[in-house]
């Protein structure tokens, strides 16, 4: 096994750790978790830095695991919804970024924002198709709302700490490990 690949597979196990506990910070108040979506930051760091495949697969089990062990998303519909946004973000942000071969800030930004809204509209999908089996269905505004409005402070914590995390490993010249 090659170096950088266990450095990953390393990265990519704290990264699902750092999931497993963000969550905790919010102290238990549902609405603060959704608004700062604890979860999604060391996703998209993960697929930034070791890769879409990680940033995937990290992504698509860090809300089901989560669920199992802690009660928390709920296991249906939320973190099967948040299973399939997740691993888009990771898969969307590793791919765009690593095809910048010079890594600029501006790119940084652009994969990121693609990703989130590549993300968010995978989770409306899912909600639609999961709500819908059971026949609750899932509104044009209810999906406005939890993917945009309630998710404010999320998406500025992620567009504003990210980058700075990035630019900080950068810095100290503990990047880059993707290729």
């Amino acid at each position: 096994m090659k170096t950088s690949t266990l450095k990953r597979m390393i990265l990519a196990a704290l990264f699902l750790a750092i999931g497993y506990t963000l969550p905790f910070l919010t102290g238990g108040i549902k609405e603060l978790g959704n608004m700062l979506a604890p979860m999604h930051l060391p996703v998209l760091l993960c697929g930034i830095i070791c890769g879409w495949k990680y940033g995937l697969a990290v992504g698509a089990v860090m809300p089901i695991t989560r669920s199992l062990m802690f009660g928390m998303p709920r296991l249906y519909p939320n973190a099967v919804a948040m299973a399939f946004e997740l691993a888009t973000y990771g898969l969307v942000v590793g791919l765009l970024y690593s095809r910048q071969k010079a890594h600029r800030l501006g790119w940084l930004y652009v994969s990121l924002v693609i990703a989130m809204l590549a993300g968010r509209l995978v989770w409306g999908v899912v909600e639609v198709v999961l709500l819908g089996v059971f026949g609750s269905g899932f509104t044009l505004s209810m999906f406005v709302a939890g993917a945009f409005l309630n998710s404010l402070p999320g998406i500025f914590l992620q567009l504003v700490l990210i980058p700075a995390l990035i630019l900080a490993l950068r810095r100290a010249k503990l990047l880059p490990l993707q290729e």
